[in-house]
Parts: C-alpha cells; structure tokens; sequence
C-alpha cells in the first residue's frame, strides 16, 4: 500500500514508518525541513516536501496515495485556537479528497478528549465537537467521512507516549522536578494517566491501516492508568528529590502550561483494540522507562 503520513518525522512518526516499510508499504513522509526530509530519505522512505498549511500539497500527497495517516499537529498551546483551526482544514482536506474512494484516512487523536474520571473506552465519542473545541473538534469532524465513502479511523493516543529521547509530558515533568527540586503531583495523586511505549503505538498504527473498520477508533493505550501520584514517586526516586503534593490551585505556578493536564482523570480500556486488532503490547512499561528520563 502507498501510504501518504504526515507527521512522519515527529515522536510516533518515526517509529510508524519503519514499522509501515517493515510491513512492506511504501511511505511517502510529509517533511517540513532539511533535516525531517533527510531523516525519511534514511529510513528509507519518499519525501514529499511541505506542512499542514499547504492544503493543496496535503490534497496532493492522499490523491497518489492507498491510504493516509494523518499524525501531525501544531503543539502551539500559546494558540491552541489556531492550531485547532489549522487541524480542521487538514482533516477536510484529506478527507473530501479521499471521498468516495473507500480509501483508509487514519488520523491523531488523544484519549483526553472522550472522557474523564471514568474508564474510556473505543465506543465513546469524542466529548468535542465544535471548532472552537480542542483540538478543533476534528475527530468529530472527521468521522462524518465515514459515511462518505472514506474508511476512517480514529488513533488515540495516551498522554504518555513513552521511550527513550522523549520530549513530551512526562520529560516535561522530569524538568520541572529538576529546577524546583521536588516531583510533584496534583491534590492526592489518585488522578491516572494511560501510557503505551511508542513502538507499541506504531504498530497499533499499522494494524488499524490494515484492519480497522471504517468509523471505528483505536486506542493505543497498554496501561489503562497510572496514578500520577506513582509516577512522581517514579519520578523522585530516579532524581533523588522529595515528593511532595501540590494544591489544585497552586498547579498552573508549580507545573506551567502541563498543568492543565497533569490533574487530569483519564483511564482509558484498550480491550476491543486489542480484540479487532490482534494488537498485544510488549514494549516496557512507563515506570520501567523513566530510567532513560531521570539518568
């Protein structure tokens, strides 16, 4: 299969396109730079030059293509409006393009945005919808494909896409112990956060590509949640620094803009991912590889 993927060079990309070119596809990797194209030419995939505002260079990239797996997105939370505008015109794009066709447009999402305090499951619908909503309301958007002729799947992902040279949330939470001097967590720390090793994510990537049924959402999630409290406790034991609680209302000084969601209550089930799919995790587990985060 022609995969057209975007995001191919960032944190799940990478590991997505070796596992799609080990599976035998071919990929074609949107790239924005020097270095992202050089990065795809290395492992061995086609390069197609361009970034989620060129619209005519996405509706280009899914017309030559069997399918698409739509990974990127702007991580611009000083304008998160903005990048949710720019997510909803990326996802009509490639899917009025794939209208029709049957063809599989695969898309990012996160398992923050079905539901909160209760265990998500693949049946939930997205609780946003509207444009001013996170992440633009897309998955909602993008799902109404699905009655188009488009063969559309949601991939959420858990907060804590883990592995060694992580840049995300819980490298985040290792600075931030670093400069204050204490791993902290918000309120009791009963809070929990789901966590999968990216290269289990990417193959959970590459099944949906091949298996998923049109309007069905998979979830990368091999740990349903962790206790933020435990992952702090992680966290201090790696650095050698106290733990210590913080108040819901000191979050946003302690934490910054990760406090948003740090306090968050997001177990979410994989059980029918793992059922459709045949998708078993094996990578380590979060705590385990926050050694390469606190070394």
């Amino acid at each position: 299969m022609r995969v057209f993927v975007t995001g191919a060079s960032g944190w799940i990309g990478s590991a997505v396109v070796p596992e799609l070119l080990g599976s035998g596809h071919h990929v074609v990797g949107l790239a924005r730079s020097d270095a992202s194209a050089a990065a795809l030419s290395a492992a061995g995939a086609e390069v197609r030059r361009g970034s989620l505002d060129d619209l005519d260079g996405l509706r280009a990239g899914a017309e030559k293509a069997d399918g698409v797996v739509h990974l990127a997105f702007k991580h611009d939370f000083s304008n998160y409006a903005e990048s949710g505008r720019t997510e909803r015109a990326a996802i009509e794009t490639l899917g009025k393009t794939l209208e029709g066709s049957d063809r599989p447009l695969l898309f990012a999402s996160g398992v923050a945005t079905v539901a909160s305090g209760r265990v998500a499951t693949e049946e939930d619908a997205s609780r946003f919808a509207t444009p001013d909503s996170p992440r633009g309301g897309a998955e909602s958007l993008a799902f109404e494909h699905a009655e188009r002729g488009v063969r559309v799947v949601g991939l959420r992902f858990p907060p804590t896409v883990h592995g060694e040279n992580d840049h995300g949330f819980v490298a985040r939470l290792v600075e931030i112990a670093r400069e204050k001097g204490v791993a902290g967590y918000i309120g009791d720390g009963a809070n929990r956060w789901p966590a999968v090793h990216r290269l289990d994510a990417a193959r959970a990537v590459r099944l949906a590509l091949e298996k998923a049924p049109a309007g069905t959402a998979v979830h990368a999630v091999a740990e349903e949640g962790i206790p933020t409290r435990v992952i702090a406790e992680a966290i201090g034991r790696g650095l050698g620094v106290p733990v210590t609680s913080i108040a819901p209302v000191d979050a946003a000084e302690h934490f910054g803009w990760i406090g948003l969601f740090y306090g968050l209550d997001l177990p979410t089930s994989s059980a029918l991912t793992r059922e459709r799919l045949g998708w078993t995790p094996t990578g380590p587990g979060l705590l385990d590889d926050l050694r390469f985060y606190t070394r």
